[in-house]
């Protein structure tokens, strides 16, 4: 039977069917939906880690003590687990490893565009890219099977489209896979030099095995058609090569993509007049086809940047792009991203763009849409944790300068404190910083999709566990100045900021209240009894039309130009009272019940 599934959901069916016992992850989109499948699986111990760091190694532990492992990430999150992945390669595994990197050609929602399969290359790591929700699932099994035959983790490297389309899977039984034995070996488990030295022989040694592997396994393989145009593709470009071409080129479509098919694509453009690269991002495939000294067109012809979209290869290629429908454009509006109505943060950036002399140096999340307008209240944003290590760099800097009267305040989220910001919290104290760092704690990882971490008190599997008192970490940490505010009270967050910035040493701001979208559990309902249970309305009788109101951005107030007067969505209103707290005139009022 089969089920029309996301790339994602196929390759947490993958992981289930495959024997997979262990899986962490971090949320990170696009990979998000990942663990989160996975943890629908009982078979397999599911977790969410506070980093892909601790991820990678809580996996290489669980593999090394005998267990199938899986460890999921978006591509920017490899970068964070870098430092085991590439002593891992060298170690080799017990039992069947695999990574996941999810890549964003098109950055949708990350900081950089980078191309993962350079890390397949730069660790000499065995590497699967799959094109559709079936192979995901079936290719996944593979990887597992050639990790443990060839002594070796397996990158498996998906992007955008793929995680996130759907297409049909067949459904398998799941293979119980027996947990393997632990037996002591320090020559291949201690990555001390004497031993690390013979290590990466082996390693290149399984290289050159698995090029025999590429050139034969069923995921490299060609398609004839017209052989006047030959494609090499991978991934989701094959997808769009296919919608583009269709018969009227011949296909070398590469699912196993490191080391590449060198036979196969020799073969290959032997047989077709022109040969097209089609890849996102870096000429990964390029380089290695044009080292053969094989002629082709890439990244001469293709864009480097950006998503391999249908549209884009018509562009490059025939100068065209296919009409989109007149009646779907006009329907289009274009809608910047803004907080959602009643989000804690509303009111913390509110008051934090009134300071003047500050810098803020802000952080991954929801909140990083603190720098737009209305607000204005972000000048930096450069990955986890960051904000409070660039901070901290800054006020250095600016307690050096004489007559300074530059102040930094650093924000950053629950989760990417937990995630990153815990060190560079450490440095702050150690090195005996005055800057401010501001922790907007709304009881959730919010900007992936709400998935527990740390904070939360429960498991990625449901289970209920301790919560860590962010309060008494960062006391722990050598803070001795916290203040814990509701950010929906203006008048609360006004005051910590003028406290804060009246010391002369370092301090931290919690904020605290509910993601407007969070599912409350017992314990939210219990510590915030009056969360949204409110409406606030316009009285129009009072209301002079001074739009003061939809300044703090809140998407439930619409300014009616015919009437001059604001009013409120009571469809979208949550309750925060930012608005009300806001108005000059007390116009915005309570909804009676």
């Amino acid at each position: 039977m089969k089920h029309l599934l996301t790339g994602n959901e196929a390759v947490a069916r993958g992981a289930y069917e495959a024997g997979v016992h262990f899986a962490s992850a971090y949320p990170g989109t696009p990979s998000t939906e990942i663990l989160e499948n996975i943890s629908t699986y009982k078979e397999i111990h599911s977790e969410w880690a506070p980093n892909e760091k601790v991820a990678l190694e809580a996996v290489i532990g669980a593999q090394l003590a005998g267990a199938r492992s899986l460890a999921a990430m978006k591509h920017v999150g490899l970068n964070v687990a870098a430092d085991p992945l590439f002593s891992f390669a060298y170690t080799g595994v017990n039992a069947g490893t695999v990574i996941i990197t999810a890549d964003e050609p098109g950055q949708f929602s990350s900081q950089n565009e980078q191309d993962n399969r350079n890390y397949a290359k730069a660790a000499v790591m065995p590497m699967f890219e799959p094109s559709d929700s079936e192979e995901a699932k079936d290719m996944l099994a593979d990887a597992f099977l050639l990790s443990e035959h060839y002594d070796v983790p397996v990158l498996f490297r998906m992007t955008t489209r793929v995680c996130h389309s759907k297409s049909l899977v067949e459904f398998r039984s799941r293979q119980e896979v027996p947990l393997k034995e632990y037996t002591k070996d320090v020559k291949r488990t201690i990555t001390v030099p004497a031993n690390s030295r013979p290590m990466k022989v082996k390693l290149q040694k399984n290289m050159a095995r698995l090029l025999d592997y590429s050139n034969q396994n069923r995921w490299n393989r060609v398609e004839y058609g017209d052989k006047k145009l030959g494609i090499i593709c991978s991934g989701d470009c094959y997808m769009y090569a296919r919608e583009v071409f269709g018969d009227e080129a011949s296909y070398l479509k590469i699912g196993f993509s490191n080391p590449l098919p060198d036979r196969l694509i020799r073969d290959f453009a032997a047989q077709v007049t022109e040969l097209y690269i089609i890849e996102e991002n870096d000429p990964y495939i390029e380089e290695h086809v044009r080292a053969q000294g094989i002629a082709c067109k890439g990244k001469d012809l293709f864009p480097r940047n950006g998503e391999m979209i249908p549209d884009v290869i018509r562009q490059a290629v025939y100068g065209t792009v296919q009409e989109a429908d007149g009646d779907i454009q006009a329907a289009l509006i274009a809608r910047p991203p803004t907080f959602c109505a009643g989000c804690p943060h509303r009111g913390f950036f509110y008051e934090l763009g009134k300071r003047k002399n500050v810098m803020i140096t802000g952080d991954i999340g929801c909140y990083t849409l603190g720098f737009s307008a209305p607000y204005n209240a972000m000048d930096t944003n450069l990955c986890m944790g960051a904000s409070i290590s660039m901070g901290h760099g800054a006020q250095q800097i600016f307690n050096m300068k004489a007559g300074n009267r530059m102040r930094v305040v650093g924000v950053i989220g629950d989760s990417t404190f937990f995630h990153t910001g815990i060190n560079s919290l450490l440095d702050v104290v150690y090195n005996r910083s005055n800057m401010v760092t501001c922790i907007l704690d709304n009881r959730i990882t919010a900007m992936t999709g709400q998935q527990e971490n740390p904070g939360t008190g429960v498991t990625a599997m449901g289970e209920v566990t301790e919560v860590v008192n962010l309060e008494a970490l960062v006391k722990a940490c050598g803070i001795k100045e916290v203040r814990v505010v509701n950010p929906n009270q203006l008048t609360e967050v006004k005051k910590a900021f003028d406290w804060a910035l009246g010391l002369e040493g370092p301090s931290v701001i919690i904020t605290r209240w509910l993601c407007a979208l969070k599912r409350q559990s017992q314990q939210d309902k219990l510590e915030f009894p009056a969360s949204f249970t409110e409406k606030y309305r316009v009285d129009e009788t009072v209301c002079i039309g001074c739009k003061k109101c939809t300044k703090t951005g809140c998407p439930a107030i619409v300014f009616q130009v015919e009437k001059k007067k604001s009013s409120i969505d009571l469809e979208k209103c949550v309750g925060c009272s930012v608005c009300s707290q806001v108005c000059p005139l007390h116009a915005i009022v309570k909804v009676e019940a």
